[in-house]
């Protein structure tokens, strides 16, 4: 399968080299400069994947606005954002808008084709999850799949990125245990993570929960310290 790959990036080089190396991996690759003519292109087509920037010629914030459109059309779409913005303010804001990635430039062609490689193999995952010898791991009425990366809730499928999956996973290893900010920080395997990041997407998790169960407790602070996954109580309802 050829998977498709939109760019959207509006230095011509950068742009070319990013292409360049990822057609020569078999990549299906269609590259744009500004918002306005990648959101007209992907209402009509979508790809499996996109690659934003975030300043995008005048429009400083042009990459979350088209980030934003894109997810209200397909919520499941990975988005990388790939960018010179560094600022713990703006990471934040591109997970919250539920990108898969935020990686900052400059980057290895090398790491770039790897990592889309990765997310598209998540994303086949995720899409048509295969048999598997693992079970899934389950903690009251949390299930956590491992291999897809997915977590359900009282049986429903929680819409996560991967960096939220994977916080709850480092959770709910150990209930009950409070896991310091700093392993948090380990278990996003992402850069620039700090506490106010981390607060962020546990801000965003809970919310999450609470829409599928407005009586979600199992997240607890450890203030200063970090987080615990919180045992149910036997009289939780069902």
């Amino acid at each position: 399968m050829s998977y498709k790959i939109a760019i959207v990036e509006d230095d011509p080089d950068q742009r070319h080299n990013y292409a360049t190396a990822l057609e020569k991996q078999g990549y299906e690759i269609s590259a744009y400069a500004d918002r306005a003519s990648a959101r007209e292109a992907m209402r009509t087509a979508m790809p499996d994947l996109v690659v934003l920037d975030i300043i995008l010629g005048n429009e400083i914030d042009a990459g979350f606005q088209l980030c934003r459109e894109l997810l209200a059309i397909d919520p499941s779409l990975p988005v990388l954002f790939l960018t010179e913005r560094v600022d713990e303010i703006d990471k934040i804001s591109g997970l919250r808008l539920g990108a898969w990635d935020y990686q900052p430039k400059p980057v290895s062609l090398g790491f770039l084709v790897e990592r889309i490689a990765s997310l598209l193999r998540l994303k086949a995952l995720r899409d048509n999850p295969a048999p598997t010898a693992h079970p899934a791991r389950t903690t009251g009425h949390l299930s956590i799949d491992e291999d897809a990366m997915q977590i359900r809730w009282r049986e429903q499928l929680l819409e996560l990125t991967i960096t939220e999956f994977r916080l709850i996973a480092a959770l709910a290893r150990r209930p009950g245990y409070p896991v310091a900010y700093e392993a948090l920080m380990q278990a996003t395997i992402q850069q620039y993570v700090t506490r106010n990041t981390i607060n962020t997407h546990m801000r965003n998790i809970r919310r999450k929960f609470c829409a599928l169960d407005n009586a979600f407790a199992c997240i607890g602070n450890e203030y200063g310290h970090g987080y615990r996954w919180v045992q149910e109580s036997p009289e939780s309802p069902q």
